[in-house]
């Protein structure tokens, strides 16, 4: 691979993480929710303590339930965005959050990997973003959808990480404040 094509890594200033409809009509029906709930949760604390911002949406709530206790009770002040796209990038006030941000590392995790995923990582790309998606922390109704969404955005330049894994690339190296402030987490 010709160094030019290399993404960029992940840095604490340029990073945002957006949490994608982890809501409670989906609990019982998404492969391995368990699993991406609490690497999810994980995820999130982590975002906190370095103050990254964090962008949480919600599918047509109204139908679907809103976010699940364990994230949203994560936040002193939840406010999610509200949206009927399944690309998050079809929504105005989630493009202003991004905006508003003025961050361009996009890491993506939630529901589902083929759908609502796959269709924001692909208009986050064509709006110029680098996009991360955290493969711990996304899936779908089955394995096999999960599967194919993650195919598909690699295929795209999607970079697929663990949640560790993209823990340690913002960060960098040990023995800094941000590192002895996560340190913990990095452990769980």
């Amino acid at each position: 691979m010709n160094k030019s094509n290399l993404p960029d890594r992940l840095t604490i200033d340029r990073t945002v993480l957006v949490v994608v409809d982890l809501q409670e009509k989906f609990r019982d029906i998404i492969h391995g929710m368990d699993q991406v709930l609490a690497v999810t949760e994980r995820l999130i604390r982590f975002c906190q303590q370095l103050e990254i911002p964090i962008i949480t949406t919600e599918h047509y709530p109204r139908g679907l339930g809103v976010t699940v206790p364990e994230i949203r009770n994560l936040h002193s002040s939840f406010a999610p965005i509200e949206k009927i796209d399944f690309s998050c990038a079809g929504c105005a006030p989630f493009n202003k959050a991004i905006n508003d941000s003025a961050r361009d590392q996009i890491i993506l995790c939630g529901i589902e990997a083929h759908v609502c995923i796959y269709q924001t990582a692909f208009d986050m790309l064509r709006q110029g973003k680098q996009v991360s998606v955290a493969v711990d922390t996304v899936s779908s109704c089955s394995a096999a959808n999960r599967d194919i969404g993650l195919r598909r955005m690699a295929e795209l330049g999607v970079q697929s990480m663990g949640a560790q894994m993209l823990m340690f690339e913002i960060l960098g190296k040990a023995g800094t404040a941000q590192f002895k402030d996560v340190a913990a987490l990095l452990k769980e």
